[in-house]
């Protein structure tokens, strides 16, 4: 496999979209069983889901490059999509009673969109970056702590990596998303008291 073949996999097999939508029933599983996965998979279908159904329709109407949106001129109406369908995630979630880490992770996307899209507008900060750094800073809340962390670092470092060998972004840009997104979760679940 080439290096362009192996980074087009990682980048679609790590996609934001994929992470966003396997990574709440996992950590709702990992953090309360049956019950906890079945959060999870509400906070999947509206966080992951709706957002992954807009950009599918926005490439077959030819609307969009791809589901990566290399565009960046391109990326503002799905992501303002995908903030109103976590927003609506997370107040269904605090309604309804969700367990407080699936609502701190539903809030720590909503905190990490609140700074990537804006960023975005005038700088293409990497959004694959943002959501492994996410993913991991969650997975190691419920996960054993160090080895979690050291296997997330290499994953992230393979996904900036994909990202800058398919010139889709900048080193500065995959390190900016990474940082903003570890950032972000960690700071949320601190303020949930769950850091």
């Amino acid at each position: 496999m080439t290096g362009d073949a192996l980074a087009r996999r990682v980048t679609d097999l790590l996609a934001p979209q994929v992470l966003v939508i396997v990574m709440p029933p996992v950590v709702g599983w990992l953090a309360q069983g049956w019950t906890g996965a079945t959060w999870g998979l509400v906070a999947s279908v509206l966080c992951g889901g709706v957002p992954a159904a807009v950009v599918a329709w926005g490439v077959r109407s030819g609307r969009l490059d791809s589901h990566h949106i290399v565009d960046r001129a391109r990326r503002t109406k799905p992501l303002l999509a995908a903030v109103a369908a976590v927003l609506v995630a997370l107040a269904l979630l605090v309604v309804l009673g969700a367990p407080a880490l699936l609502v701190a992770t539903v809030t720590a996307m909503l905190a990490a969109l609140a700074v990537t899209v804006p960023v975005t507008l005038r700088w293409k900060i990497s959004f694959h970056a943002a959501v492994c750094a996410g993913t991991v800073v969650v997975l190691a809340h419920v996960l054993p702590a160090w080895p979690c962390v050291l296997a997330g670092a290499a994953v992230l470092a393979l996904v900036c990596w994909a990202r800058v060998r398919l010139a889709h972004h900048t080193a500065a840009q995959v390190v900016a998303g990474a940082v903003v997104g570890g950032l972000t979760t960690w700071l949320t679940l601190w303020v949930f008291g769950l850091g």
